[in-house]
């Protein structure tokens, strides 16, 4: 009897160390994210990549001005033209300069649609893509964190957010939107440092496509679907 209580011990003390063992991998799986050889547009912009999971994405925000076949993506419109174009077009931030380079270009997902906006060999990130990623990251109500970069994010009062890790270096910047009625969005607490929103390619249905969004105080990643004429970022994902 000695001898069996014994073996049923040494049983849980193994499983129990199995069950820590897998847990601190996966911790440290996360915490350690693997660089990528990076990727260039055709208008030379480089990109930063990372390997999560054996996928490699971009670390930075897409800002290309073309298509991968060299035509030129439509900008510089009005309100009224963005809210009633049903064509690829993309703009920057409050037509900033300064947020160009932060945050890269705002699309609408007409231009993702056209399955030419990713650097050739690269694709943007499918809603299917996105939820791997999450799911590999813990999952949609833990993910958000992990996502954000430590720099840019502001909290309540506007100083520097603290639920930001990094640790799977994706490094999400807070670039805002411009709404699908045209205007930009710079609220407080919705505004540049305060939220992003990453298209995906795929389609939920008319008018409207799905969406990955990351908020200040939010440790979730959030899946919702929007208006595709809204102006969101943009992450790509090598095929």
């Amino acid at each position: 009897m000695q001898n069996i209580k014994i073996l049923f011990f040494g049983f849980m003390l193994l499983c129990a160390l199995f069950l820590f063992s897998c847990k601190k991998d996966k911790e440290d799986r996360d915490d350690q994210p693997i660089p990528g050889g990076g990727i260039t547009d055709i208008d030379g912009n480089h990109y930063k990549t990372i390997i999560i999971d054996g996928q490699e994405w971009m670390t930075e925000n897409l800002r290309t001005t073309k298509y991968n076949d060299g035509k030129a993506i439509p900008t510089g419109l009005s309100d009224a033209a963005w809210s009633s174009t049903t064509i690829g077009a993309y703009a920057v931030l409050n037509n900033d300069n300064a947020n160009d380079i932060a945050y890269g270009k705002l699309y609408n997902w007409y231009a993702v649609n056209t399955g030419k906006l990713a650097p050739a060999g690269w694709h943007v990130a499918t809603d299917a893509d996105w939820q791997g990623l999450i799911d590999y990251l813990g999952g949609d109500d833990i993910a958000g964190p992990k996502l954000k970069s430590n720099t840019g994010w502001l909290n309540w009062s506007g100083g520097p957010a603290t639920n930001t890790t990094n640790s799977s270096g994706f490094s999400a910047l807070p670039a805002s939107a411009r709404d699908f009625t045209g205007p930009y969005i710079n609220g407080t607490t919705y505004g540049a440092g305060y939220w992003t929103n990453f298209w995906s390619a795929t389609e939920y249905g008319p008018p409207n496509a799905w969406y990955r969004r990351l908020g200040f105080s939010e440790d979730k990643a959030l899946r919702y679907n929007f208006d595709k004429k809204a102006g969101f970022s943009v992450r790509c994902k090598k095929n």
